[in-house]
Protein backbone atom coordinates (compact mmCIF):
# COMPACT_ATOMS: atom_id res chain seq x y z
CA UNK A 1 0.00 0.00 0.00
CA UNK A 2 0.97 3.48 -0.76
CA UNK A 3 1.63 5.33 2.46
CA UNK A 4 2.20 9.37 1.97
CA UNK A 5 4.75 11.43 4.03
CA UNK A 6 4.21 14.89 5.77
CA UNK A 7 1.37 16.41 4.66
CA UNK A 8 0.33 14.42 1.45
CA UNK A 9 -3.18 12.13 0.94
CA UNK A 10 -3.48 9.17 -1.25
CA UNK A 11 -6.42 9.80 -3.22
CA UNK A 12 -8.45 7.59 -5.73
CA UNK A 13 -10.83 9.80 -7.97
CA UNK A 14 -14.46 8.72 -8.74
CA UNK A 15 -15.28 8.02 -12.52
CA UNK A 16 -17.84 10.50 -14.16
CA UNK A 17 -20.83 9.30 -15.20
CA UNK A 18 -20.21 9.04 -19.27
CA UNK A 19 -23.86 10.37 -19.90
CA UNK A 20 -25.20 13.49 -18.87
CA UNK A 21 -28.72 14.66 -16.34
CA UNK A 22 -30.63 15.03 -20.14
CA UNK A 23 -29.27 11.94 -21.54
CA UNK A 24 -26.30 12.78 -23.78
CA UNK A 25 -23.47 10.56 -24.10
CA UNK A 26 -20.24 12.08 -23.85
CA UNK A 27 -17.66 10.54 -26.02
CA UNK A 28 -14.18 9.95 -23.30
CA UNK A 29 -12.20 13.68 -24.67
CA UNK A 30 -15.28 15.40 -23.90
CA UNK A 31 -15.31 14.51 -20.45
CA UNK A 32 -13.48 16.63 -17.62
CA UNK A 33 -11.35 15.24 -15.18
CA UNK A 34 -12.89 13.99 -11.61
CA UNK A 35 -12.77 16.15 -9.26
CA UNK A 36 -14.10 14.37 -7.16
CA UNK A 37 -12.16 11.51 -4.84
CA UNK A 38 -12.01 9.05 -1.77
CA UNK A 39 -9.07 9.41 0.66
CA UNK A 40 -7.11 5.96 0.46
CA UNK A 41 -4.18 6.88 2.67
CA UNK A 42 -3.66 9.85 5.11
CA UNK A 43 0.59 11.48 5.69
CA UNK A 44 1.18 11.71 9.58
CA UNK A 45 1.18 15.56 8.97
CA UNK A 46 3.63 17.71 11.54
CA UNK A 47 6.44 19.86 10.89
CA UNK A 48 6.00 20.17 7.31
CA UNK A 49 8.12 23.46 6.38
CA UNK A 50 8.79 25.28 9.80
CA UNK A 51 4.30 24.30 9.96
CA UNK A 52 2.69 22.60 12.28
CA UNK A 53 -0.08 20.91 9.89
CA UNK A 54 -2.31 18.86 11.96
CA UNK A 55 -4.32 16.54 9.33
CA UNK A 56 -8.34 16.89 9.21
CA UNK A 57 -9.16 14.21 6.59
CA UNK A 58 -8.97 10.47 7.04
CA UNK A 59 -9.79 7.41 5.00
CA UNK A 60 -12.90 6.83 3.24
CA UNK A 61 -13.65 10.51 3.60
CA UNK A 62 -15.33 11.79 -0.17
CA UNK A 63 -13.68 15.07 -1.59
CA UNK A 64 -13.34 17.66 -3.90
CA UNK A 65 -9.84 18.34 -5.11
CA UNK A 66 -8.10 21.36 -7.44
CA UNK A 67 -8.72 19.74 -10.82
CA UNK A 68 -5.04 19.66 -11.83
CA UNK A 69 -3.33 19.24 -8.25
CA UNK A 70 -1.75 16.44 -7.65
CA UNK A 71 0.56 13.09 -8.87
CA UNK A 72 -0.83 11.15 -10.75
CA UNK A 73 1.01 7.36 -9.97
CA UNK A 74 0.12 3.71 -10.88
CA UNK A 75 0.28 0.92 -8.34
CA UNK A 76 -0.93 -2.93 -8.50
CA UNK A 77 -2.65 -1.76 -11.44
CA UNK A 78 -4.66 1.05 -9.81
CA UNK A 79 -4.12 4.83 -10.42
CA UNK A 80 -3.95 6.87 -7.39
CA UNK A 81 -3.40 10.57 -6.88
CA UNK A 82 -1.02 11.90 -4.16
CA UNK A 83 -1.76 15.57 -3.39
CA UNK A 84 -0.94 17.40 -0.57
CA UNK A 85 -3.71 18.48 2.18
CA UNK A 86 -3.78 22.35 0.80
CA UNK A 87 -4.93 20.58 -2.34
CA UNK A 88 -8.45 19.78 -1.32
CA UNK A 89 -10.91 22.26 -1.31
CA UNK A 90 -14.25 20.57 0.46
CA UNK A 91 -15.07 17.15 2.27
CA UNK A 92 -18.75 15.46 0.43
CA UNK A 93 -20.51 14.71 3.76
Amino acid sequence: MLKPLADRVVVKLVENEETTKSGIVLPGNAKEKPQVAEIVAVGPGGNVEGKEITMHVRVGDKVVCSKYAGTEVKYEGLEYTILRQNDILAIVE
